[in-house]
């Protein structure tokens, strides 16, 4: 791709006639880019332009729309609740949610609280209360080198795969009983 003269004239006219950098490279075509075209308007300095018709700086006030009035109308009677792509079902079925499995409640008793800085190896890192509060800490528990919680806290952080997909089953079947 070259720019000969010719491409040249036919560049700064079509810019000064306002067309857009992507318009100029079209018309011009042959390995021609938006791109070539603005490094050359560039180059050239032709900054100055034919500009569209432009709405004024001021911004013209728009006819208030005619608010629709409320109508009364009845209370809407009690639905199931429904979601997903349920809702465009023939007969929708009620979600029920599935029970929420029950952690065994933990307390850590207050001593073995810690804050970030007294935090150890072979303490438990669960984190305790809101980090945004002055009173946040970790459980500090002792937990083995390796692993970043306590016994009691490592089982309500890592729950096994089968027992995952147990429950997302038990939960498929019970919405089909449901429907």
């Amino acid at each position: 791709m070259s720019w000969t003269d010719e491409r040249v004239e036919l560049l700064r006219k079509l810019w000064m006639d306002g067309l857009s950098a992507s318009q100029i490279a079209a018309e011009l075509a042959n390995g021609i880019t938006r791109n070539a075209v603005i490094g050359k308007v560039h180059r050239l300095g032709l900054s100055g332009r034919v500009k569209c018709a432009a709405p004024s700086s001021a911004p013209r006030p728009r006819p208030a729309a005619p608010r629709p009035q409320r109508l009364a109308t009845a209370p809407r009677p009690a639905t199931p609740i429904v979601r997903g792509a349920t809702a465009l079902a023939l007969q929708p079925a009620q979600f029920v949610a599935a029970a929420p499995r029950l952690v065994d409640d933990i307390v850590v008793p207050i001593s073995e609280r810690v804050t970030i800085m007294e935090l150890r190896e072979g303490m438990c890192r669960w984190p305790l209360g809101d980090p945004s509060t002055p009173d946040f800490r970790y459980c500090g528990a002792r937990s083995d080198i390796a692993a970043t919680y306590c016994t009691a806290h490592a089982r309500m952080a890592y729950q096994p795969a089968q027992d995952r997909r147990r429950d997302r089953e038990r939960e498929r079947r019970q919405a089909q009983q449901i429907g």
